[in-house]
């Protein structure tokens, strides 16, 4: 695995929530869980989305597989149906022909070999099974009125990202990998972020964007890709933002369906 670059702590823990309760429920409505399915998420972090899956698939189970042995001690199960085991998505602890439906989200940026994930999730999928995910092409994160400090930091990390093992603009390979993989019936579409002044959730998405830019700050010194000064300039920079009655960001998630 690469290394995580965002970190496991409370901050990150917190931070993970916030993103789920606002990312979730467009999610949910493009991978469509059905009642009776046997299902796997791949890379389950707190396990809240897993959660709302087994939920929804009430007749089927629900497995989730997670790296990080921290995300799985904070995990709550709560449901008969939905178990968390530990495992590497490079090597699916699973038999082929399994699954009904496999996912993963946010999760291949951050894998050291994307390709073998989602040649695995195909391995574990049943013969006409779905695979789903939703990805990050960090490229596509605009704010208006610019923030240059933040624009040059925002590039630098996904060089930083990169340097870490992971893969920050690996949500427009989604084609490659999913057609290398043996994937059939491939579907391709954006998740549109949206959040200007004015909206509730125009506040808590780009403290995201920031809260991002100054847990990587240690490392992104580290490498010479920021100095001190641009990360305190950065948050100054975006506090202003967050005051302009015209300030907007723009982003688009990148997605994949597809059959076995």
């Amino acid at each position: 695995m690469s290394k995580y670059v965002h970190g496991t702590d409370a901050a990150e823990q917190e931070r993970l929530r916030k993103l789920n309760a606002l990312t979730n429920p467009p999610f949910l409505a493009f991978l469509q869980p059905q009642p009776h399915e046997h299902v796997l998420e791949v890379g389950s972090g707190l396990g809240i989305l897993a959660h709302e899956v087994a939920c929804r698939a009430d007749r089927g189970r629900v497995i989730g597989i997670e790296y990080s042995p921290d995300q799985l001690a904070k995990v709550k199960v709560g449901r008969e149906n939905l178990e968390f085991v530990r495992g590497d998505a490079h090597s699916l602890p699973f038999a082929d022909n399994t699954f009904d439906l496999v996912y993963c989200r946010y999760l291949l940026e951050h894998v050291a070999d994307a390709a073998r994930v989602v040649s695995e999730m195909h391995r574990v999928l049943k013969p006409g099974g779905r695979a789903c995910t939703q990805e990050n092409d960090i490229a596509v994160f605009f704010f208006w009125p610019e923030c240059p400090t933040w624009s040059k930091l925002w590039s630098k990390f996904g060089e930083l990202q990169g340097i870490l093992g992971g893969d920050a603009y690996v949500g427009r390979k989604l084609y490659t990998h999913f057609t290398s993989a043996g994937f059939s019936e491939i579907e391709l579409s954006l998740q549109p972020e949206f959040h200007y002044a004015g909206m509730d959730t125009f506040e808590l998405w780009t403290r995201n964007a920031l809260f991002i830019l100054e847990t990587s700050g240690p490392d992104l010194v580290e490498h010479g890709f920021a100095t001190p000064d641009e990360l305190k300039a950065v948050r100054a920079e975006v506090e202003y933002f967050l005051t302009l009655p015209d300030a907007a960001s723009y982003f688009y998630w990148n997605r994949a369906r597809a059959v076995k």
